[in-house]
């Protein structure tokens, strides 16, 4: 199998397919005309003007890198939580088997 590479379209070009997509036609339609992910137009919808920067990753503001920051600190905290619960049984239910001897 040969790897595909993923195609660039430069700013204008993808604010010209988002402004399609708010003139009337929907985004699958334009999409599919085109040979697009629909993609592009949630990320404008998101971060207008912050959008389509630097390989189509979008620049963030620091309200956003805070909240994206927080975020992975919350699932690693619900991980570490997790796993504290498990070994909590684990142990409680070797030493309830320790006690019946």
């Amino acid at each position: 199998m040969r790897k595909q590479t993923r195609k660039r379209y430069d700013k204008e070009f993808k604010i010209m397919v988002v402004n399609l997509c708010f003139s009337g036609k929907t985004a699958q339609s334009v999409a599919a005309d085109m040979d697009l992910e629909v993609t592009m137009v949630r990320e404008h919808k998101k971060y207008e003007c912050n959008s389509f920067q630097e390989n189509g990753n979008p620049v963030r503001t620091v309200e956003q890198e805070e909240i994206a920051k927080l975020k992975a600190e919350i699932r690693q905290t619900q991980i570490e939580c997790d796993i504290l619960k498990k070994a909590v049984s684990i142990f409680s239910k070797s030493d309830n088997t320790n006690l019946s001897l």
